[in-house]
């Protein structure tokens, strides 16, 4: 199984919230897709569209130096990378939300 399938079948309970809110062009009218490769990257969610990624978070990832080289990488090929922590999506959903609408309104293809 490509390991995007198996990171799909294996979504956190926060990522499947996220997913809730992005799926069917339902943020905005904008068509996000949850698991794609990009190069060597697997990312969590992306506006193929916008070039805007998402990503979700655990405390695994704070201060991690692969996850910088990674944003640094997709950067470089003209994606925007938003990350967020587990905690903001639990808690503070629709800042998120806010926050990555505004990101797509302002993003160039």
């Amino acid at each position: 199984m490509r390991p995007e399938r198996r990171l799909r079948r294996q979504a956190t309970d926060t990522e499947m919230r996220l997913w809730f809110a992005l799926r069917d062009r339902r943020l905005g009218g904008f068509k996000f897709v949850r698991q794609e490769a990009i190069g060597s990257y697997i990312v969590d969610f992306v506006c193929r569209e916008k070039k805007l990624i998402a990503e979700v978070d655990g405390g695994q990832h704070a201060e991690n130096a692969s996850d910088r080289l990674r944003d640094r990488t997709l950067i470089a090929q003209g994606y925007h990378v938003l990350r967020f922590w587990n905690s903001d999506v639990l808690s503070n959903p629709d800042g998120v939300l806010s926050t990555i609408i505004a990101k797509l309104e302002q993003s160039e293809p």
